[in-house]
């Protein structure tokens, strides 16, 4: 959130209890105004498997428009070993001590916003920590002596979410699965089942009734596509498709189209009367040639899950 300056807006409050995590404390700061360092450079901290510093500039970043307040910002380190395209995510916050009246005033991002280091922004903090003069009055308890702390609190946020990412493939490789039954009209079981296609990456059977679905309709062949791939119960394909049998003389086939989610609850989907048993009996028909039926399963579009 940024204020109306274009600055990110941030909140401040007093608290007795410590930084949870790095403290620095710099004697004769006064002295190290006065050699004209820019900036200096904390020793190196670890917090939530990663290393940190902080890095102060005592008289303000000039490239950043803090001049005239202490800017101050904490950076991730020994990065170099890290996977290409690494991000860590923290929010932090960083503190001036109040030694008069022994609180830490702690400086964060409004709502504790989290911060994405990565290896093109490996620094975040605050251009305009404190303003000098308010550190340099002692009535205000920062600089006592000569002597100031600063502070590091750090929460990183471990990525542990689970990813899912879907894909529709359209025309999918091998996307038509051709089942030739021969000596179809000796078939007397209930149910018959083709062998396992492979389209795209997921497994498919073709299932036939060949007196219809458990005799619900026993003047019809039903035609099934079944999914290999369900067994797991969240897991789900969708497949528009096509169903067919063909018609080996006059390429008038028997087809009809559906679209259906798969899943371990409803592994098949197709049709009950894809071609009556009169139309198969008709050899004009040319859907049995020579005692043999050529059953298809096309699909136009199926789903992905990685």
């Amino acid at each position: 959130m940024e204020n109306k300056s274009g600055e990110f807006a941030i909140t401040r409050i007093a608290r007795h209890f410590r930084p949870a995590h790095y403290l620095l404390k710099i004697q004769s700061f006064s002295l190290l105004c006065e050699t004209g360092v820019e900036k200096y450079d904390s020793g190196v901290f670890e917090v939530g498997g990663h290393k940190w510093r902080l890095t102060l500039y005592p008289k303000g970043n000039e490239k950043m428009n803090g001049t005239g307040h202490i800017s101050i910002y904490l950076s991730i380190v020994d990065t170099e070993k890290s996977p290409l395209g690494w991000e860590v995510n923290a929010s932090f916050k960083l503190f001036v001590y109040d030694q008069i009246r022994d609180k830490f005033l702690t400086t964060q991002d409004v709502e504790g916003a989290i911060r994405r280091f990565h290896d093109i922004k490996t620094e975040w903090g605050f251009d305009k920590f404190l303003p000098i003069d308010s550190f340099n009055v002692i009535s205000s308890g920062y600089l006592v002596n000569d002597c100031c702390v600063f502070g590091a609190e750090i929460f990183v946020h471990e990525c542990s979410a689970k990813r899912e990412c879907l894909t529709m493939i359209k025309e999918p490789p091998n996307r038509i699965m051709t089942w030739k039954i021969e000596n179809f009209s000796k078939k007397d079981k209930v149910l018959y089942a083709s062998q396992v296609y492979v389209v795209g990456d997921l497994k498919w059977k073709i299932l036939i009734y060949p007196n219809g679905y458990y005799n619900e309709v026993p003047k019809a062949i039903s035609v099934f596509l079944d999914s290999v791939d369900c067994v797991a119960p969240d897991y789900k394909i969708f497949v528009d498709f096509k169903l067919r049998i063909r018609d080996q003389i006059n390429n008038e086939h028997a087809e009809e189209r559906a679209k259906h989610w798969f899943s371990a609850s409803s592994y098949d989907w197709g049709f009950s009367q894809l071609l009556s048993r009169k139309d198969l009996e008709d050899a004009s028909k040319g859907f049995l040639v020579e005692d043999t039926l050529i059953v298809e399963a096309e699909i136009m579009v199926m789903s992905t899950v990685k």
